[in-house]
């Protein structure tokens, strides 16, 4: 009976590290690839253990040995993360210094002793700010986490649009990543934004100007430089980042960033079947009003990729590779767009992760994709 045990066991475990390696296939397996893909090197000592019992249990006779192979392929799974996010790092500053020119950061692109012991964030300043009206009686807010430069000088601000297939979300999700950021000299604004299905495209492109003037307007009160702004989002926000800033004609947008963001909705559509994850096809009948038949126009209007010219701002995006809701292909193809026009820009792919990688900051995702957003927003601000 022991020997069943434990070569269940270590299909379990194989089968759930494989997901550093293989697309989840279902929601639920999705969220156990954000799992090892970031946290996976905590959890190391399971298939370590499977492996030496499957060592010492002689009893077990052939049962053991494929027990023993499955643990150690889940050890190699496990580790995968981490060894590619090494060589990632050691490319990393040279990567973005050709894009965006040459930085001085005060951290390496992957620390390790910040895996198991990551440094507590510093306390912030944060406010909340009605910046519109959405409605009669609706109120669209933010929230504005202060930073403060020692010279008392303004200080750049990133504008963050969240994600949530643009029918749900909110501004605070993941908000120690504002936090940091705010640490670092970047004052962050997190937005609402009306919602599908209630509201169409473009309402929410209206109301991410709308938060841009509302923020020059107090950029004084805030101690912002109202000339100094990058558009931030993931996923759904991401798509909203990249069409608003491509289409703005706005220098004070310095530049966009975009986390696993679908920048061409008329690609996505086709690239979706009903039944699929999240039921993407729902999901943009809802933003867009219809289908690429009947709402044509919107799917272009609100498809990052179609707006790239030469005057875009510099870009930097940031995808796994393991995508299941938002293909990989959608970054590769707007990186490849924008060099096309002659555009700074920088894609950063990391080959074991899923969407929604960046949960944890102190991951192997989440540390080459902080480090990659700081040495952009300084170099696109300075």
């Amino acid at each position: 009976m022991l020997r069943w045990i434990l070569l269940v066991l270590a299909l379990f475990i194989a089968a759930a590290a494989s997901l550093t390696t293989v697309r989840a296939p279902t929601l639920g397996a999705w969220k156990a690839a954000v799992f090892v893909g970031e946290f996976g090197y905590l959890v190391i000592f399971l298939p370590i253990v499977v492996a030496v019992l499957a060592c010492v249990l002689k009893s077990a006779g052939p049962v053991r040995w494929v027990a023993l192979a499955l643990a150690v392929a889940a050890i190699g799974f496990l580790l995968k993360p981490l060894v590619q996010a090494t060589g990632i790092a050691r490319e990393l500053p040279a990567t973005l210094t050709q894009a965006f020119g040459p930085v001085k950061l005060d951290r390496a692109p992957l620390e390790y002793g910040r895996l198991l012991d990551a440094p507590p964030l510093p306390a912030e300043n944060v406010r909340t700010f009605s910046y519109a009206r959405a409605g009669a009686t609706d109120e669209l807010r933010l929230d504005f986490h202060e930073a403060r430069r020692p010279d008392g000088r303004p200080v750049p601000c990133v504008i963050a649009i969240h994600g949530g297939g643009w029918d749900g979300g909110e501004r605070s999700q993941l908000p120690d990543l504002y936090r940091w950021l705010a640490s670092r000299g970047f004052a962050v604004a997190t937005i609402d934004y009306r919602l599908a299905p209630a509201h169409i495209w473009p309402a929410q492109r209206e109301d991410v100007l709308a938060a841009l003037a509302w923020l020059r307007a107090h950029a004084t009160e805030l101690g912002i430089d109202g000339t100094r702004l990058v558009l931030f989002g993931r996923s759904a926000g991401g798509q909203i980042a990249e069409a608003v800033s491509y289409t703005a004609n706005d220098p004070a947008i310095r530049g966009v960033v975009a986390f696993y963001a679908p920048a061409d909705l008329n690609f996505a559509w086709a690239n979706s079947h009903e039944g699929d994850m999240l039921d993407p096809l729902r999901l943009l009948r809802q933003l867009l009003g219809g289908t690429p038949e009947t709402a044509r126009a919107a799917f272009d209007d609100a498809s990052g990729y179609r707006h790239v010219t030469k005057s875009s701002p510099p870009t930097l995006l940031v995808h796994g590779a393991l995508d299941t809701l938002v293909w990989h292909r959608q970054s590769e193809r707007l990186a490849t767009r924008l060099a096309g026009q002659g555009v700074s820009q920088a894609l950063v792919s990391l080959p074991w992760a899923t969407h929604a990688f960046d949960f944890n900051l102190d991951g192997p995702g989440g540390q080459l994709a902080t480090f990659a957003l700081e040495w952009f927003l300084t170099a696109v601000t300075k």
